[in-house]
C-alpha cells in the first residue's frame, strides 16, 4: 500500500510536468524547429516514460529530421506501450517503408485498419508498401536479366517511398556503374559512406567505379577495406578476384610486348580479355593492345578488327582510333583512315594529329588518280633506268599495231592500255613531274592535259622511226 501511494504521488508530481514539456515540444513541432521540439519530447518522457504518446510524438519529430532509424525506435515503443495507439502503428509503419522494409510496413498498416477501417493514411500507405514490393520484385528479374537500366527506374520509383533505404540505394549505384555512369555511382556511394563508412556494399561500389575506370590498384584497396567489414561479401570477393587477375595478365601482356614477344603478348593480352566482359574501359585497352601486336605481326585486318572493338566499348578511345588509321593507311584504305583522322582531330587539335590527317587527305587523294607505278609495273623507288625498261617492255606489249588482227573490243582496250603506257612514262621520267605526283599536286598546273596526249609521239622519240610497231 505505501509503495502504490509513493507512486501515485510520484505521478501526481510528474504528471503535470511532462505535459509542460509536451506542449512546449509541440509549439517548436509547429515552428518546424524539430531539434528543440526533440529536446522537449525527450524531457517528457524522462519525466513520465510510460506514455505512449510523448514516444509517438518524438518519432514523428525523428522522422522530419530523416532520422527514421532511430524514430522506428520510439515508433515501436510506443505501441509496446499502447497496440491501440493509431498514430503510432502509423508512425512505425511509415518508418518500415522509409527503411525499405515494405513488408513490415504492410503489416503495420494492416494493424490500423484493424483499429480503425476507413483511415484514409493506412489505406494509401499500405498501396505505397505493395508498390515497393512489386518495384523490388521486377528490378530483381531485371538485375538477372542485365537489363540495368530499368533496375536504376525501378529503384527511383522505391525511393520515392523508401527515401531512407540503404539497400536500394546500392542497388542503383552499382547498375550505375555497369552502365558507365561512373560518377552518379560514386555520388550515391559517398552519401552513404559519409553516414556510416563501414558500409561494405557501398565500399564495394566504390571499388566497382574505379575498377571499370581502369583505377584496378585503388580498387582492390576498397574491395579489401569492403571484405574487412564483410568477409563473407561474395560480389566484392569475385571482383577483387578478377581485379587481382585481370592487373597481372595485363602487365604480363605489355612485359612481354616490350620484350618483343608478340606471339606470348598476343595469348595474354586474348586470356585477360576473358576474364571479366563487364570491365568496358580496361576491355578497350586490352583490344587496342592487342590490334597493336597484331600490326607488328602484319595481321593488319586483324589489329583494324581489334581497334574497331576498342572503339565499339569506348568511343572517345584517341589512341585506338590513331592505331586504325595507321593500319588503314598501311592497308591502302584511305577514306577509312581520312575519317578516323578527322575524329581525332575534332577531339584533339594539336598539331601533330592536323599532319595525320593531312597525309592522309594527300594519299586518299592520289589514290583516286592512276597509278602510273602500278601501269609500268614498277615500284614507287625504280631508277630511272626501271622506268624507261618496263615501258619499253609495255610499250611494245599494248601497240596498236600488235594487235591489229584482233577483234574491235580487244583493239579499243590495248589502244587505252598504250596510251596509259605513254601517259606514266611522260610524268615518271620527267623529275619535276614526278615529284609532283609523289606529292599528290594536281598535274594540270604543270600545263599537262591528258585527254590531248598522244602516245605516239613519245613512242617515236624514244624509239626513233615513224611511230609504227616493228
Amino acid at each position: 500500500m505505501l509503495i502504490s501511494a509513493a507512486v501515485s504521488a510520484a505521478d501526481a508530481v510528474t504528471g503535470p510536468k511532462a505535459e509542460s514539456f509536451k506542449e512546449q515540444g509541440n509549439a517548436y513541432y509547429a515552428k518546424k524547429d524539430y531539434n528543440e521540439a526533440y529536446n522537449y519530447y525527450t524531457k517528457a518522457i524522462d519525466a513520465c516514460p510510460n506514455n505512449a504518446s510523448y514516444y509517438g510524438n518524438r518519432a514523428a519529430t525523428l522522422m522530419m529530421l530523416g532520422k527514421f532509424r532511430e524514430a522506428l525506435g520510439d515508433a515501436q515503443q510506443s505501441v509496446r506501450l499502447d497496440d491501440t495507439f493509431v498514430r503510432g502503428h502509423v508512425r512505425e509503419g511509415k518508418c518500415h517503408l522509409s527503411l525499405g522494409n515494405a513488408m513490415a510496413a504492410s503489416r503495420c498498416f494492416q494493424r490500423v485498419l484493424e483499429l480503425d477501417r476507413t483511415n484514409p493514411q493506412a489505406q494509401q500507405e499500405l498501396k505505397n508498401a505493395s508498390a515497393v514490393l512489386e518495384y523490388e520484385r521486377i528490378a530483381e528479374i531485371d538485375f538477372e536479366k542485365r537489363d540495368f537500366r530499368k533496375v536504376v527506374f525501378c529503384m527511383d520509383r522505391a525511393l520515392e517511398f523508401a527515401p531512407a533505404c540503404h539497400r536500394f540505394k546500392i542497388l542503383k549505384a552499382e547498375c550505375l556503374a555497369l552502365l558507365g555512369r561512373y560518377p552518379e555511382a560514386q555520388s550515391v556511394a559517398s552519401d552513404i559512406l559519409r553516414m556510416d563508412s563501414t558500409n561494405a556494399d557501398a565500399l564495394y561500389v566504390r571499388g566497382l567505379c574505379l575498377y571499370y575506370e581502369d583505377c584496378i590498384e585503388k580498387a582492390v584497396q576498397f574491395f579489401i577495406q569492403a571484405l574487412r567489414m564483410a568477409p563473407d561479401h561474395e560480389k566484392a570477393c569475385l571482383a577483387c578476384r578478377n581485379a587481382k587477375a585481370l592487373k597481372a595478365k595485363k602487365e604480363d601482356g605489355n612485359k612481354a610486348f616490350k620484350e618483343g614477344n608478340y606471339k606470348l603478348a598476343y595469348e595474354l593480352y586474348t586470356e585477360a580479355l576473358g576474364i571479366d566482359p563487364n570491365n568496358i574501359k580496361t576491355n578497350a585497352k586490352l583490344y587496342c593492345n592487342r590490334g597493336t601486336v597484331n600490326s607488328k605481326l602484319r595481321k593488319l585486318e586483324d589489329a583494324i578488327d581489334d581497334c574497331t572493338k576498342a572503339i565499339k566499348l569506348d568511343d572517345t578511345y584517341i589512341k585506338a582510333y590513331l592505331r586504325r588509321a595507321q593500319c588503314y593507311m598501311d592497308t591502302e584504305q584511305y577514306e577509312d583512315a581520312v575519317r578516323d583522322y578527322e575524329k581525332v582531330y575534332q577531339t584533339e587539335k594539336t598539331k601533330e594529329h592536323k599532319q595525320f590527317l593531312k597525309n592522309a587527305q594527300v594519299e586518299l587523294k592520289k589514290s583516286k588518280r592512276k597509278d602510273y607505278y602500278k601501269i609500268l609495273g614498277v615500284n614507287k623507288n625504280a631508277s630511272e633506268d626501271e622506268i624507261k625498261k618496263a615501258y619499253r617492255k609495255r610499250a611494245l606489249m599494248h601497240h596498236p599495231d600488235r594487235h591489229s588482227g584482233a577483234s574491235a573490243e580487244i583493239q579499243k582496250e590495248e589502244e587505252k592500255k598504250f596510251k596509259e603506257v605513254g601517259e606514266a612514262f611522260t610524268i615518271l621520267s620527267d623529275p619535276k613531274k614526278k615529284a609532283r605526283y609523289d606529292s599528290g599536286q594536281d598535274l594540270e598546273e604543270d600545263g599537262m592535259n591528258m585527254a590531248d596526249f598522244d602516245a605516239n609521239n613519245i613512242f617515236k622519240a624514244f624509239f626513233g622511226g615513224p611511230g609504227g610497231f616493228m
